[in-house]
């Protein structure tokens, strides 16, 4: 009986939490975890009026503490940021225990992945990228802002291949403006000025331009100027600015990295210099551009007219709502239909014949319900077959089927494939090959591998804060040496451990109350998915051999692993027990070939030392 009551509690619990999704779910569709990162995850999710895809980041506010001012200032910055080199903030939603911001989606990861693909870049197509980052920061820079936290993991490729910058949840915006001196040691070590790492009163644009050179060297590179295993040994090259240079390098590239990663900061070239730089200029006729083509006060009118249609208001009324910028729906939905017609896509609003006659949630069911077939790995949906079925029925006649073949036709994107082959039956589960008994029990672990005790690096974004709001933490930074990582208090261990087996059980309290879809058959293979700078190809042509060679390898790199079909979820941990990095390495098939692939994605922890590990645990397997 008492354990009766325990579990009635429990699921109490659970759906007044789902409650708290209930408020997004009316306006999006979520799908898979896209990245993990301290007490935040991200989302994929698709907007339903307008069809477009989103990245939906979701942070827990108790679980936050001390860093919900810093997600705040980040939130603050973004909604006066709008220029086309910085990733757009759509709509900001906040309930008593969440907050999600809806941002740009870009599709082509992070630059750091592009990167370390490519090896390094050549000059040519460095300068393509380099030429964005200037534009970007030029226009935050116009705006008061210092970014802070500049690196290839905080630049997004999107479909077009160009870069967003993200993250401003380092920035600061100095009330005497940017001249005024900060005194927060924040950021990433390796991308750090040597003036941070002193703890000297710095100004934030020169710190800026730093973290900018050393970022050059690594499009150019394919490495970092100022590297090492322990943070210590990091700073002391900082502070010393001797680095190597490659025989690759041009005199001009090696001229200008040389300009920016000057350790006296009054030394250091400026953004205004940088526009229209000889190095730059290479093979263009203007200065980079770095005022906004978006600018938040122009509205266009061809959006403002699918608005006032859709919604059956004047032009005007439409035109003051969003000239409000109050970042809920009505923001979002202008701000994709705006982006839409900049990529050359028609601006329409999807079912229009429902207007006044269907609640959100159930224009989101229709939405969604056509790309069911296609999407087996979605967690979220509150619409019931019931909502589903009368909504379909009301709207079922001539206008609905044209409506529906427009959607299909003129949809943006193809919608993701399932992610893993793990949904499957109970049947196929247990005919996969199980590297652990693990895997047995209700509550799947990762398997546990004695550590290797070396010092290095650890990325924890959450630890960093803005020097105008928050108390000064002296070079507390992102990637800290994992030996200081016991410091957390054990309040916040505790607080994260809840909110995460809440999320858990959140998770399948709403997985519960989703229509189930047919499954995957258990005669699939891997997925097919399309060669991606993220795609490691491989010489042999069985899958399962691929996979059972890189199992073999991980407990030998002391990587810990859960395997869900051809994916293989894997963590490390440092000396202490505290998840240091997260990332996935999934065995696919490169489209109708035969030719086998290794997927692999980041989620969580420091990009260099990711960088290496996958490179040792690949170049150890047999493939």
């Amino acid at each position: 009986m008492h354990r009766c009551l325990e579990e009635l509690q429990i699921f109490a619990s659970l759906r007044m939490a789902a409650g708290d999704y209930e408020e997004i779910l009316k306006y999006y569709k979520l799908y898979e975890t896209i990245g993990t990162g301290g007490f935040a995850k991200v989302k994929l999710a698709q907007h339903c009026l307008t069809g477009e895809k989103v990245a939906i980041k979701i942070m827990d506010k108790l679980a936050l503490g001390d860093d919900l001012p810093r997600v705040k200032i980040e939130i603050d910055a973004m909604k006066s940021l709008s220029h086309q080199h910085v990733c757009q903030l759509y709509h900001v939603i906040e309930t008593s225990k969440k907050i999600f911001m809806v941002l740009e989606y870009c599709p082509g990861g992070e630059l750091f992945d592009y990167i370390i693909s490519k090896d390094h870049l050549s000059e040519e197509e460095a300068r393509v990228f380099f030429r964005q980052i200037v534009s970007a920061i030029a226009y935050v820079h116009s705006q008061g802002y210092a970014h802070r936290d500049l690196k290839p993991e905080n630049l997004l490729i999107d479909d077009e291949h160009n870069l967003k910058l993200t993250d401003f949840g380092l920035c600061a915006k100095p009330k005497g403006g940017l001249d005024y001196h900060l005194n927060t040691c924040c950021g990433s070590p390796a991308y750090a000025a040597p003036e941070l790492i002193q703890g000297k009163a710095y100004i934030g644009s020169e710190a800026d331009i730093w973290s900018m050179g050393v970022l050059l060297y690594a499009l150019l590179c394919g490495f970092l100027p100022f590297d090492d295993e322990n943070v210590m040994a990091v700073y002391k090259k900082i502070m010393r600015g001797k680095y190597y240079v490659p025989k690759w390098l041009s005199a001009s590239s090696t001229l200008l990295l040389h300009q920016m990663l000057q350790v006296d900061p009054k030394k250091r070239i400026t953004v205004k210099h940088l526009l229209s730089h000889p190095w730059l200029m290479q093979g263009y006729s203007d200065p980079v551009q770095w005022q906004s083509k978006y600018p938040l006060g122009h509205l266009d009118e061809d959006c403002i007219t699918e608005l006032s249609v859709f919604h059956k208001q004047s032009r005007e009324s439409i035109s003051e709502l969003i000239s409000e910028w109050k970042y809920d729906q009505m923001s979002a939905t202008y701000l994709l239909l705006q982006s839409r017609k900049a990529r050359g896509k028609c601006i329409h609003l999807w079912l229009p014949s429902l207007t006044g006659h269907a609640s959100t949630t159930q224009l989101a069911g229709l939405v969604h319900s056509e790309h069911d077939a296609e999407l087996d790995d979605i967690e979220f949906t509150l619409s019931t077959p019931v909502t589903r079925k009368a909504a379909l029925k009301k709207h079922e006649n001539k206008e609905n089927v044209a409506t529906e073949s427009a959607v299909k036709n003129e949809m943006p994107f193809a919608l993701p494939a399932p992610k893993t082959p793990f949904a499957r039956s109970v049947n196929e589960k247990q005919a996969q090959p199980i590297p652990f008994q693990a895997l047995a029990l209700k509550e799947i672990q990762f398997t546990t591998v004695t550590p290797v005790k070396k010092p290095t690096n650890s990325a924890n974004t959450d630890e960093s804060t803005t020097a105008d709001i928050l108390p000064e933490r002296r070079c507390h930074s992102v990637e800290l040496d994992l030996n200081l990582a016991h410091v957390d208090s054990s309040q916040k261990k505790r607080r994260a451990k809840m909110f995460g087996s809440l999320e858990r059980g959140l998770d399948k309290v709403i997985t519960m109350l989703t229509p189930s879809k047919k499954k995957r058959c258990s005669t699939d293979g891997p997925r097919k998915l399309k060669a991606h700078c993220n795609v490691t190809t491989t010489q042999l042509l069985n899958p399962d051999q691929v996979l059972n060679e890189i199992i073999t390898v991980l407990p030998m790199k002391n990587v810990e692993y859960v395997q869900k079909g051809y994916t293989l979820k894997c963590q490390t941990r440092s000396d202490f027990g505290k998840v240091t990095m997260e990332f996935d390495l999934e065995v696919c098939q490169l489209g109708k070939s035969e030719v086998v692939g290794i997927r692999r994605q980041r989620l969580k922890g420091d990009a260099w030392v990711y960088k290496r590990l996958v490179e040792d645990i690949l170049s150890s397997c047999k493939v």
